[in-house]
């Protein structure tokens, strides 16, 4: 029987995060991976599975490896408008990484259904990969090959350039987290203000990656640029959010992400580099 997911985001009676697309089975796993994995981990879950089973309206029951080729190659077909192909893969289509990213997501939810005793799927879908012609020490030809590539490091003069296309002392104490600290987006944006250890020039990220906590060791010069932000330009607030809003009819609430998007998409013009995060 066809059906077509309609992804439901919802907050249940214990205030915590939960996704549904309809049918039992999958809501049944989303609900398993809400109660394991962090908020982001669990719609970003949901969605891979809503864009499997929109290509593959099948009942997970009755999806077979045939379908998850099939999958694979509408994910791999050209995006809609002109046609742009990636210098690092020769591809047009979605990146290598994000498939197999949505491989993994549809194997786990086939691990799950495997595991349960009371269901009549007895086999996973999503093959582990292509034989090859040897025999002996075999692991097999990966149905994706993603390409090698290395971190982009700015270097010094990139460094500057970014630095001297910030307009305030708070874009500047957050680019310096990014840049000296190494941290990421959202763990610069969910700073608080007891997270910061001036005397021992640390920094607490109280909601790193995977939910993990961990010390930051950052140079002077955050601090310096945070104790400048908090000098002039940060408005009074009832809340230990570090970073603000500073003008307009939100100001002194929380930054969000899609204002430090837009801080570093300024810079990124301004300087001509490529990309920031």
């Amino acid at each position: 029987m066809a059906w077509q997911p309609q992804l439901v985001r919802r907050v249940d009676a214990a205030g915590n995060p939960a996704a549904s697309l309809g049918p039992a089975l999958v809501d049944d796993y989303l609900e398993f991976v809400a109660a394991r994995c962090r908020p982001n981990t669990l719609l970003a879950t949901a969605y891979d599975l809503k864009v499997f089973f929109s290509v593959v309206p099948k009942e997970p029951a009755d999806v077979v490896a045939a379908d998850v080729f099939a999958f694979i190659t509408a994910q791999k077909k050209p995006r809609r408008g002109p046609k742009v192909v990636r210098l690092e893969d020769g591809e047009a289509g979605l990146w290598a990484r994000t498939i197999k990213r949505r491989l993994a997501c549809i194997c786990g939810l086939f691990c799950y259904l495997m595991t349960r005793d009371d269901l009549a799927v007895d086999r996973n879908p999503v093959p582990t990969g292509l034989a090859n012609r040897r025999r002996s020490g075999n692991r097999g030809t990966p149905l994706l090959r993603t390409p090698r590539t290395l971190p982009r490091v700015l270097g010094p003069a990139e460094v500057e350039a970014v630095l001297g296309a910030v307009n305030t002392a708070r874009d500047r104490a957050m680019v310096l987290a990014m840049l000296l600290g190494g941290l990421r987006r959202c763990e610069v944006l969910g700073l608080q203000l007891g997270d910061l250890s001036p005397g021992e020039r640390r920094v607490y990220v109280r909601e790193g990656k995977g939910g993990h906590q961990r010390w930051i060791p950052v140079s002077a010069q955050f601090f310096s640029s945070v104790g400048d932000y908090l000098d002039r330009e940060r408005p009074p607030v009832d809340h230990d959010r570090l970073f603000v809003v500073l003008r307009g009819p939100t100001r002194g609430r929380p930054l969000c992400a899609y204002g430090l998007d837009e801080i570093l998409d300024v810079i990124r013009k301004r300087t001509g580099l490529p990309r920031l995060t």
